[in-house]
């Protein structure tokens, strides 16, 4: 068993900024990377304002900076959604889209999809807005008789995933060969479509909300003891669960609607920020966001790179990844779950 030391404001702060400066390079090796060959010197000054040239500008500016903060937002938000899941729970495997508010938030991107709206503004609203509707029933049909308790808002998400995941099949059978395309390709994750306007949206919801959830690190800390332990300790167990729960669940809808279904970031990356610093959120909620934007960043640079000049949707290599680490814990969990 791994020993880790008191977390103290200090070590919190020179971790986070420690994985900043990885973040950083993870953003340039992305800026860099792809099908046209930059020079990294033009790279750099392209970055510090210099001209450079239109294309390099063109590219790097206009094509590939969007796509690498859109990435670096969903990659924070859904890995930070996933440690505050596994607290809330008390389960190692559980992530954002063990609510099924993904599924909700996809069907709502299909049937925007259905009736032709575009990607700018119209298909990430109808997404926000499954996803909102996901929320709300996963609250009225999982809290009614017996509250906030953890295994029944479990299920009632894996069932509303379930029949969600049934309608969107039903709408992807019955569609036109070219809407089939674009549905799947959405389905399976897609950064392709990012602009600065879309980021602009997401990052003051995700920041604050990362805030806000920082601020309940002591309470999830507790609240992995258990409900009883942690309510004898003072936590008010039911406001934490529907604040957190409400605040994460919004957060991964907004960020889903725009990027589609990337799985296993919020499973991947709490899990090994754990066994690397340890259980408490204090420093456990910052590193798993930084740690997921860094992860999805690189990921997605990896699926525009690996098949250039085609490209392969991320969340197909994120579950590349996720996959194998998923069988691993699933043999494990017991064990180290309970040690931490």
């Amino acid at each position: 068993m791994i020993l880790h030391r008191r977390v103290t404001p200090g070590k919190v702060v020179f971790i986070s900024m420690v994985m900043t400066g990885i973040l950083a390079g993870a953003i340039l090796f992305s800026l860099w990377l792809g099908t046209a060959d930059i020079p990294f010197s033009a790279l750099c000054r392209t970055l510090l304002g210099e001209s450079t040239g239109g294309t390099t500008e063109l590219i790097v500016l206009k094509v590939r900076l969007p796509r690498v903060l859109l990435a670096g937002l969903v990659g924070f938000a859904l890995s930070l959604g996933g440690a505050v899941f596994q607290a809330l729970l008390r389960n190692p495997l559980a992530e954002p889209f063990i609510l099924g508010v993904s599924s909700g938030a996809a069907l709502g991107a299909i049937i925007g999809i259905m009736l032709g709206f575009s990607f700018q503004f119209g298909i990430p609203a109808f997404s926000f807005a499954g996803a909102l509707v996901t929320i709300l029933l996963v609250l009225l049909l999982g809290t009614r008789r017996m509250g906030m308790e953890s295994s029944t808002i479990l299920l009632t998400g894996v069932i509303i995933n379930a029949f969600f995941t049934a309608v969107i099949m039903f709408f992807v059978s019955t569609s036109t060969d070219s809407r089939l395309h674009t549905m799947l390709f959405w389905l399976y994750g897609d950064l392709s479509q990012s602009h600065f306007g879309q980021s602009a949206l997401i990052a003051p919801v995700v920041i604050l909300a990362a805030v806000v959830l920082y601020g309940f690190g002591r309470d999830l800390n507790l609240m992995t003891l258990g409900d009883e332990a942690a309510c004898h300790m003072g936590v008010d167990v039911e406001r934490t669960k529907i604040h957190c729960f409400l605040l994460v669940s919004l957060m991964t809808g907004l960020v889903v609607s725009l990027s589609g279904l990337i799985g296993f970031v919020g499973l991947i990356v709490p899990h090994l920020a754990r066994m690397a610093f340890g259980p408490d959120h204090r420093l456990l909620i910052p590193v798993s966001a930084i740690g997921g934007a860094v992860l999805l960043i690189v990921c997605d640079t990896f699926a525009r790179w690996v098949v250039s000049p085609s490209e392969l949707p991320v969340g197909v290599v994120t579950a590349f990844l996720g996959a194998p680490f998923f069988m691993i814990l699933l043999r494990t969990r017991g064990s180290q779950w309970n040690r931490s």
